[in-house]
Formats: C-alpha cells, sequence, structure tokens
C-alpha cells in the first residue's frame, strides 16, 4: 500500500518538510505518480520513526544512513534487522552515556566552584589546547 507525503507526515508526527529533507539525503525513498507526486510505502512509517528515534540519541544523519543501508528495501524491516542495528550502536550509545554521567558530576562540582574560568575550567574548556597560543580567535589567524 502506499501514502502520501501528507499521510506520512501525520502518521509519523513530522512535517512535510522534514519527510523531503529525509528523503533528500537518502534516508527515505519514494515513487513518484504520473502527476509527479510522491508515494510512500507504509514501511517508511517504521524508518521515519527510526530515524527520529536516532536522532533524539545524538546520532548523526550519516550513522543513521549507513545504517538504513543495511536494511532491505524490498520487504519491511523485520525485529531481527532492527536488533542487528542497534547492537551495533549499543558500545556508541554506552559511550555517550558514559560522557554525560562523567559531565554531570562534573558540573556538580563546576557549579561549586564558581570559577567561570574559560581559560582553566576542565569542564568548559579540556584540554585547553589552544590556550598556549594567546586569548581570542587564535584558531582564526593565519
Amino acid at each position: 500500500m502506499l501514502i502520501t507525503i501528507g499521510q506520512l507526515a501525520e502518521r509519523a508526527g513530522v512535517a512535510t518538510s522534514a519527510i523531503r529533507f529525509y528523503e533528500s539525503k537518502g534516508l527515505v525513498h519514494s515513487e513518484r505518480t504520473t502527476g509527479n507526486q510522491r508515494r510512500y510505502a507504509t514501511a517508511t512509517l517504521r524508518r521515519v520513526a527510526f530515524i527520529r528515534a536516532a536522532q533524539q540519541v545524538g546520532l548523526s544523519l550519516e550513522e543513521i544512513a549507513a545504517a538504513l543501508a543495511t536494511l532491505p528495501e524490498e520487504r519491511t524491516p523485520t525485529k531481527a534487522d532492527w536488533h542487528r542495528i542497534s547492537r551495533a550502536w549499543r558500545p556508541r550509545l554506552d559511550e555517550q552515556i558514559r560522557r554525560i554521567e562523567l559531565l554531570r558530576a562534573r558540573l556538580d562540582s563546576c557549579i561549586g566552584c564558581g570559577c567561570l574560568s574559560m581559560k582553566s575550567c576542565s569542564l568548559m574548556n579540556p584540554g585547553d589546547e589552544a590556550g598556549e597560543r594567546g586569548t581570542g580567535a587564535v584558531l582564526l589567524e593565519p
């Protein structure tokens, strides 16, 4: 069964412009009618839901596109297909969780510190590699 872009957008809870953007990036695909109107397979709903969920956890469009490229075009992805993708992303998400927890722990101490120093704050300026070159927009200097 094929649905219009408006039907897809409404059922997926996104704007039609988002659907067109996803299509321009190769994340979803449509067929065209003789009047050049887009029509989408209902399985595209799962792809859009997947894209939105992946974006909410911080995955890039490139990562999302790479994962979607491994899914079959000729059939609706199965639970096993989605499980394979989620298993591959688990280490990346675990690392992201670790970084967020570290940020939370440092933020508590940072607020208590009150230094607000961009030069020495390990939270706002970790490693300060550019600090040795001076203040201001040193990365923009020739």
